[in-house]
């Protein structure tokens, strides 16, 4: 029977934890951008922030 209240106490600060570190995100801005990542494959020009070369185009004859 001992082990059931060591076993609730142990995992009430587990989930304290864990709210704990999401409560942090949050409060750090770790969710404040949810449109970018979404949106990121259809952004061809930019690799890492710095403009890609376009290539020139070869005209057939």
């Amino acid at each position: 029977m001992y082990i059931i209240f060591v076993l609730i106490a142990v995992s009430v600060l587990v989930a304290a934890g864990f709210l704990a570190a999401f409560l942090w995100a949050v409060r750090s801005g770790q969710y404040d951008d949810d449109y970018t990542p979404a949106v990121r494959m259809l952004f061809e020009n930019e690799f890492n922030g710095v403009p890609k070369t376009e290539k020139p185009s070869q005209k057939q004859s």
